[in-house]
């Protein structure tokens, strides 16, 4: 087996919910050793998340908890607080997400780390930051995603704002901290010494806002909410089948002409509504609801067949069962199954991206909460089993 990229680090994971542990998954998922410090008497609370709980458990924990070694610690109490200082120590990330100033409170801040291990590199996630006005007040990622722009363009133009079906504000600013702390172990080669990683929700959904800022600074356009189109980019849309939905996009010019002829149109490239891009995207309406009575006529199946082999790019719709059952999910192992003590098989997404040389890995999916206390406190603190009980006896793990 072939060593994974992040083999030689080692990571703190402090915190809940899907922020912070988000990014030690994307860590934990390409080899670093994740120990992440729960309560010991309820854990993180992703443990009981979601719509169901099959077998009295929840269905997200193994995938947001996979790969990571669980830590009972309760880091309310000093000698709780003084082994996760010591492990700590002997770390090269921590990764948390509390409200600014909790870590303070508990004498676990960066600064005081950073005395006994100047190279720690500290990814703090958090609602609006560490610093700022807003820095002290509870964030929650659908906060995150209206501050940051998301929320007001998501949904259809005459109905209140949408939200996506997952926590897209969560995982982009866990996605960014992970970006971040690759950043900054990569100076910390050069120089030596760690730094804060400070991956706020609200500036991690504005980075993905594309032109947003710049198109209203110098036009005075506001984007709004548009539904399944973007304004002025045609035919790209989901389309009606005789039997489900299709997605069709054949804006450019090259792409719009093939689907003329799929259509059995091919003089519609020349219509001088459609002709070029702008054309296309000022008679957007129109041109789908063309199409749209087109597609009607079309069983899925044989309409996808159709478009790809005139070379228009289509897709369909998936759902969680069509992608169990997609070649191209299983020819890439996009989906893998592990084994759980719980559920006997889990299936989940797999590790991404794919790298060539030193590939990631699902080791296993989210742990029991304390199952590797003992082992973590041996072995990296090199405490006896006669400490490791007495600590527990005091409830401290």
């Amino acid at each position: 087996m072939r060593e994974a990229a992040l083999a030689d680090v080692r990571v703190i994971e402090l915190g809940t919910l899907i922020a912070g542990p988000f990014c030690g998954q994307i860590l934990a998922d390409f080899g670093a050793d994740v120990i992440k410090l729960e309560d010991p008497r309820a854990g993180d609370p992703m443990r009981q998340w979601g719509r169901s709980l099959p077998k009295g458990l929840s269905p997200w924990w193994p995938v947001i908890g996979r790969g990571k070694r669980s830590v009972g610690v309760d880091l309310r109490k000093p000698e709780g607080q003084a082994l996760a200082r010591d492990l700590i120590g002997a770390a090269d990330v921590v990764v948390e997400n509390f409200r600014p100033g909790t870590l303070e409170k508990w004498g676990l801040g960066y600064e005081a780390l950073a005395k006994h291990n100047p190279g720690l590199v500290m990814a703090r996630v958090s609602g609006y930051g560490q610093t700022g006005p807003w820095a002290g007040k509870a964030g929650y990622g659908l906060i995150g995603e209206a501050m940051g722009g998301l929320r007001h363009i998501t949904g259809e133009a005459d109905r209140p704002p949408a939200r996506a079906g997952v926590s897209i504000g969560d995982s982009l600013a866990g996605l960014h901290a992970a970006l971040g702390i690759m950043m900054a172990l990569h100076a910390r080669r050069r120089t030596g010494r760690g730094q804060v990683v400070d991956a706020a929700i609200y500036e991690s959904v504005l980075a993905m806002m594309e032109n947003m800022i710049t198109e209203y600074d110098l036009t005075g356009y506001v984007r709004e909410r548009s539904g399944s189109i973007l304004p002025g980019i045609a035919p790209s849309n989901v389309y009606p089948t005789a039997d489900g939905m299709i997605l069709i996009g054949g804006n450019g010019d090259t792409v719009f002409a093939r689907l003329c002829e799929a259509m059995g149109e091919a003089g519609l490239k020349d219509d001088p509504r459609y002709r070029d891009h702008p054309s296309r995207g000022a008679n957007q309406a129109e041109l789908d609801a063309h199409i749209a009575e087109w597609t009607r006529g079309w069983k899925l199946a044989a309409l996808l067949d159709h478009l790809e082999a005139s070379g228009v790019p289509c897709g369909r719709v998936y759902r969680a069962p069509d992608m169990l059952e997609d070649p191209q999910y299983a020819a890439r192992e996009a989906i893998i199954e592990r084994d759980h003590p719980v559920f006997g098989k889990v299936k989940m997404q797999n590790v991404f991206p794919k790298l060539s040389a030193t590939p990631g890995e699902v080791r296993w999916p989210g742990p029991g909460l304390g199952e590797h206390t003992e082992a973590v406190l041996g072995e990296v603190l090199a405490l006896s089993p006669e400490k490791i009980a007495a600590l527990k006896a005091a409830g401290v793990v």
